[in-house]
């Protein structure tokens, strides 16, 4: 297989060129480059049968990369850096990613498993972990038991806590447990419509119907979700806030 290495930094580069060599994958590296510019022209000149591509380069990402040579058959491992949500993104798509510094065994692995897919298959893969990653965070993914699940924000009415795990509500009926604590999702959320009016739930704002004074938030399906007193005025203030905007 001709493969073309797309990392921005020279010593990674190397690296895998030295550990292809020293697994015998009859795979003959034909060109190395830096930039997704540089990605291209080599990629459209010497068509190669499998790159190794960043997802972060100089000049873009190695989802621009593709984006400009759509047309071109080639298969994909990406190699990044460990970036949570990048790799959540990845495994939500089922593609294969290299983590740097690059392992002999995990590229043993990554080469076996990318040689049974149809470069369709894996098309269809990447377009489903770049739109997870051109969500802009406007997705929740959750890593439940035997699954990875993206949740749409819009759609989240509320969550509950209870003994270190989450409980996730969404306005279809729906709910989906994670095995995290409500903490762990707060930073992520609070950032869009929701507030956390009580150590046990965290509340997207769009769906409250109501609010009694006397402490407990009314949502739109009937669920009662209580306002703790340290938390009230914070709750009260974001309530208005939102609605303003």
């Amino acid at each position: 297989m001709k493969a073309i290495i797309v990392e921005d930094k020279e010593h990674i580069r190397k690296a895998l060129v030295h550990i292809l060599a020293s697994i015998d994958a009859e795979i003959m590296v034909i060109g190395e480059c830096e930039s997704v510019q540089e990605a291209v022209v080599v990629s459209n000149a010497c068509k190669p049968d499998l790159i190794f591509l960043d997802i972060n380069l100089t000049d873009g990402t190695g989802f621009d990369f593709l984006d400009k040579t759509e047309h071109l058959n080639f298969k994909v491992i990406f190699i990044t850096a460990y970036e949570e949500y990048a790799l959540q993104a990845l495994k939500i798509g089922a593609v294969d990613y290299l983590l740097k510094p690059v392992d002999v065994e995990e590229l043993k692995i990554a080469l076996k498993k990318v040689s049974k897919l149809s470069v369709d298959t894996q098309k269809q893969q990447i377009k489903t972990a770049k739109k997870v990653l051109d969500n802009d965070g406007n997705t929740l993914i959750l890593s439940l038991q035997d699954s990875f699940h993206v949740i749409d924000l819009k759609d989240l009415m509320y969550c509950e806590s209870d003994k270190g795990y989450t409980t996730f509500y969404l306005n279809n009926g729906k709910k989906h447990l994670a095995s995290k604590s409500i903490k762990e999702f707060e930073e992520q959320l609070t950032k869009h419509s929701f507030t956390r009016p009580h150590q046990s739930f965290i509340v997207n704002l769009k769906f409250i119907e109501k609010y009694d004074k006397s402490g407990t938030i009314h949502l739109k399906n009937g669920k009662k979700i209580p306002v703790s007193s340290r938390k009230k005025d914070n709750f009260i203030t974001r309530l208005f806030s939102w609605n303003k905007g």
